[in-house]
């Protein structure tokens, strides 16, 4: 059913438009780069700071157990070693499938971004987040359900993240009227 679905994306979307539209999102987004690089503009600035060093903790935790963790655990092969008469647009990424440390990743940094900044900053993250999963599966390189427990697992660390800091703050806010 899955490789059902990715046939459909790939036969009837897939066009040079949005090969190159897809290929920069996934590509933008390689190991947390572009995460790591926002969390380290926002550490630059008071103001976000806090949200700064809040994206860059859930992104470690969220790579460290998608793609350390979990594909060792799980070792699903990628979708294009199933279906060989798929032509990548991109070179075959190596490792296992499940999940989507792309998705998970960004759905993780997206999570906390939005949660400091539910304005223009935070939804074009979220946004940012829907694309390059959307662009796992356009690429031929993750399964639906890769996807879906990456974004899914990218919002626990995330909401962790928040939840951990929000405990921070209020413990360290009763400590000083001590």
């Amino acid at each position: 059913m899955e490789i059902g679905i990715l046939d459909f994306i790939h036969s009837s979307l897939s066009n040079p438009v949005l090969d190159a539209v897809f290929v920069f999102f996934t590509t933008i987004v390689e190991h947390g780069e572009l995460w790591l690089g926002i969390g380290g503009v926002m550490l630059i600035t008071r103001k976000y700071r806090r949200a700064g060093v809040c994206v860059l903790i859930a992104v470690v935790m969220t790579f460290v157990s998608s793609e350390l963790l979990l594909k060792n655990i799980v070792c699903r092969p990628r979708p294009f070693l199933e279906n060989p008469n798929i032509n990548l647009i991109i070179s075959p990424p190596s490792g296992f499938s499940f999940p989507s440390s792309h998705s998970a990743v960004s759905f993780a940094a997206a999570t906390v971004i939005f949660y400091f900044d539910k304005k223009l900053i935070g939804i074009s993250c979220v946004i940012f987040a829907c694309l390059t999963a959307f662009s796992r599966l356009y690429l031929y390189v993750h399964y639906p359900t890769d996807v879906l427990v990456g974004i899914i697992l990218g919002i626990i660390f995330g909401a962790a993240v928040i939840i951990g800091y929000r405990f921070f703050i209020h413990r360290r806010a009763n400590k000083l009227n001590f």
